[in-house]
């Protein structure tokens, strides 16, 4: 075969995406698949790839003041445990994306890699940009580091592989069991559909397609994320369940002004460390605006997001690299104040929030009941804090934790 027949096999309107997910299926692929683009999913659920096949599309219902229905089409699915199939859809992408999660990808690169050199081996000068929708910060020199694991030292990685780090700021909330059985393949979603993305780390023209938000900074857009939309969201969880332990939904708590004062309050902190951290980057009008809108977006009742879904993972979300510790350190770093924001992560330590079944996860429960018999060792051990640089947030944690108990 020759190269310019080599070339054509490349279809530029074709992206696999890693993870047919909530944001795989409601956000990426509904992005792409209603611009034009054929839509191939991995993943590794036969029922979920099956179905897909057998459809051809599916449905993303958007819940907002008005429902909207979104009919995404051209979508077919291939079985991650397929590795040849898998392999040859990438070789061929247009463009990939990956929305697995963090500990998924170290499954997923392999598979990724091999699909590189197949693709480097059928046309040596067509690159691949991976989209990165992950919630996680340096994703690109995370994913460049996998790579090379697997890729040959001779493997041109930096020509031909374009790693696009993303602030992923779509609310997708889960869904109940009777919505699941008369439609598994639909999504719910928030009306917000904008993809906010490295323009910088793209290897080929940025495809232009309306909803894509390129940055020249992504590291601020990514930390802004975290440390504004993730830190919010989490505050009013942790906080609103202290206050109103009978409330299921978000929206619900935020109704009472005391946690919605301190919610923004909170937010309005972290905002000025991020204005220390990105001067260049954002104004502080900026940042507001962005507050306001995250709180009326929270407050979607349509949405019906649930208190146990943003604040449940307790050893993931107050660990030491992220929203509330992410902040926290920032704030050290350039000497601004952050009471509100360690104020606000103590009530982490308190959170039991159940699911809207009265489901409460065992690893959570798990973690409260070890904080509560050694609070040190619990946070050094299952969060990662430093003893000696973390030692003034563990005591002044430990001191809000305890108060809040002796209430």
């Amino acid at each position: 075969m020759s190269r310019t027949e080599n070339k054509l096999r490349v279809e530029s309107h074709k992206i696999v995406i890693f993870g047919a997910g909530k944001i795989g299926r409601s956000f990426i692929g509904q992005l792409f698949g209603c611009n034009g683009y054929n839509v191939v999913f991995v993943d590794v659920d036969p029922d979920i790839i099956a179905r897909l096949n057998h459809q051809g599309n599916y449905r993303v219902v958007i819940k907002g003041e008005k429902e909207e229905e979104i009919i995404v089409p051209n979508v077919q699915a291939i079985s991650a445990l397929d590795k040849v199939k898998v392999a040859e859809a990438v070789s061929t992408a247009g463009i990939l994306a990956v929305s697995v999660g963090k500990n998924a990808l170290e499954k997923v690169i392999p598979i990724v890699a091999e699909a590189l050199m197949l693709r480097y081996q059928t046309d040596p000068e067509v690159p691949l940009d991976i989209i990165l929708a992950e919630n996680m910060r340096s994703a690109a020199d995370f994913v460049k580091e996998l790579l090379e694991k697997y890729l040959p030292m001779n493997y041109p990685i930096d020509k031909l592989v374009g790693l696009i780090e993303t602030s992923i700021g779509k609310m997708v909330p889960l869904m109940t069991i009777a919505d699941l059985v008369k439609d598994p393949l639909v999504v719910f979603a928030e009306p917000y559909n904008t993809l906010i993305l490295d323009g910088k780390g793209f290897k080929c023209p940025i495809p232009e397609i309306k909803g894509l938000a390129p940055k020249n900074n992504i590291k601020a857009w990514v930390d802004r994320k975290a440390f504004i939309h993730n830190l919010g969201h989490a505050t009013a969880s942790y906080y609103g369940h202290y206050f109103h332990p009978e409330a299921v939904y978000i929206y619900e708590v935020l109704d009472d002004k005391r946690v919605f004062d301190f919610t923004r309050g909170v937010m309005l902190q972290s905002a000025e460390i991020l204005l220390a951290a990105y001067p260049d980057d954002f104004t502080l009008t900026d940042l507001v605006d962005h507050i306001d809108d995250l709180l009326y977006r929270f407050r979607n009742k349509a949405l019906k997001d649930t208190i146990y879904r943003v604040g449940q993972d307790l050893t993931r979300k107050l660990g030491y690299d992220d929203r509330f510790m992410g902040t926290i350190h920032l704030a050290i770093l350039h000497g601004k104040p952050f009471d509100k924001i360690l104020k606000a992560m103590s009530y982490g330590f308190c959170f039991n929030a159940p699911d809207e079944s009265g489901f409460s996860s065992g690893n959570d429960l798990s973690f409260i009941k070890q904080i509560g018999e050694d609070f040190e060792k619990t946070v050094i051990d299952k969060l990662g804090f430093d003893p000696v640089k973390d030692c003034s947030v563990i005591n002044g944690l430990k001191q809000q934790y305890e108060s809040l108990n002796d209430n």
